[in-house]
């Protein structure tokens, strides 16, 4: 049995995004008497045990709470704790869950746990974010030094894949995608379950949700889509499925447009969750500014949702005009309110399209985006080749 220490900064059972997911959808599917998990992540909440086990992970919390001098802390505690850990259990690798967690990486490195690491690249935000902040800037050299010494580097999309050699990494990088909700993907939801959900939004007789499910952050461009609401009929109606940062901008505008009783705020809901509300929905909108693949997508794809999107990031990897004699999505510009406006009526005026297009789109995430493929992937083609290497 292997054993590989994960570095993340949020993990389960809150702040879970797609990076939070996908570990826990890979290393739930690869057996513990092959490769036994253990990850560090920060401490948010104070009541929180500093160490559980969930499914497959061994999990241990670092820090004094959600504050920012813990944010802060994080990466030489992360790394205190890695060198504590790795006396005990000898691990046999170390796993970077996303850029910035290169850092504690490094730091557990020079304090003595000498075994070799993987980077897997989920960073939703676009390159001159994550690297040319002013406050990242004076030490990217050791983010940089975190790519050129990586045992294996793994992207989730080809966007992605050609960050490492502009930081310098030379070997091949390993292009594996996430996949999409295992609910949307295998599970039916009861009906029942899908009729309480749009009573419990409030939804009526002839209204059309439009939906996106992700966090309330920049890169979503949710304010696009609340630009656009005036522009539709007035029983199209947005609803927002989680927390973040924005929410407070995102009513503000929504007032200002006059749509703030046509945009629904749900908060934070937990991820098995969220199939219910795609489900309770009509059309999916998420006109990202950028993304790393764009898990969220591939979930409205398997269920399928009518999506209206961009190609940014990651997206065009598998979002697909009519133009592209597969069309499984209707592309709209960054930045564009009165494309998405005209795309969802578009939607609304074409349900003969509308079947044949999600058809497609669920076909293709089926095909390429299915987390048991995943992980038996990252087994065959990340893990087993590092342990090989140190063997």
């Amino acid at each position: 049995m292997k054993r590989v220490l994960i570095f993340s900064l949020a993990y389960y059972p809150s702040h879970v995004s797609g990076a939070e997911a996908a570990i826990k959808e890979i290393t739930d599917r690869i057996s513990p008497e092959a490769i036994e998990f253990h990850l560090v992540t920060l401490l948010f909440d104070a009541t929180a045990p500093r160490k559980e086990r969930i499914g497959n992970v061994w999990v241990y919390r670092v820090g004094i709470g959600g504050a920012f001098l813990s944010k802060v802390l994080f990466i030489p505690l992360a790394a205190l704790k890695a060198r504590t850990l790795h006396r005990k259990l000898r691990f046999d690798a170390l796993w970077a869950m996303m850029t910035y967690m290169l850092f504690p990486v490094v730091l557990a490195r020079v304090l003595g746990v000498r075994v070799p690491h993987i980077l897997t690249l989920q960073d939703g935000d676009p390159y001159e974010k994550v690297f040319e902040r002013p406050f990242i800037r004076p030490i990217a050299f050791l983010l940089d030094h975190g790519f050129r010494t990586a045992a294996c580097v793994q992207a989730i999309s080809k966007h992605l894949a050609a960050w490492p050699a502009r930081r310098g990494y030379r070997g091949e990088v390993v292009l594996v995608h996430n996949g999409a909700n295992p609910k949307d993907l295998h599970e039916s939801v009861p009906a029942e379950e899908i009729r309480a959900t749009a009573k419990q939004l409030g939804k009526g007789e002839d209204d059309i949700f439009l939906i996106n499910t992700a966090r309330l952050v920049h890169q979503k461009a949710n304010d696009d889509t609340i630009r656009a609401l005036p522009l539709l009929p007035a029983h199209v109606k947005l609803v927002l499925v989680g927390g973040g940062p924005e929410e407070g901008m995102l009513r503000d505008l929504a007032r200002e447009c006059g749509v703030l009783d046509r945009v629904i705020f749900t908060g934070p809901v937990d991820r098995s969750e969220v199939t219910r509300y795609r489900r309770a929905a009509d059309i999916f909108v998420g006109p990202s500014r950028s993304e790393g693949l764009g898990n969220a997508f591939l979930s409205a794809m398997a269920s399928r949702l009518p999506v209206v999107t961009t190609r940014a990031g990651g997206l065009a990897e598998f979002v697909f005009d009519e133009s592209s004699g597969m069309q499984t999505a209707w592309v709209v510009g960054v930045g564009k309110p009165a494309q998405i406006a005209a795309r969802v009526n578009e939607i609304l005026s074409n349900p003969d399209t509308v079947k044949r297009v999600t058809s497609q789109a669920r076909t293709l995430v089926e095909e390429n985006y299915d987390w048991d493929r995943v992980a038996k992937t990252m087994q065959e083609k990340v893990f087993t080749p590092v342990f090989s290497h140190v063997a």
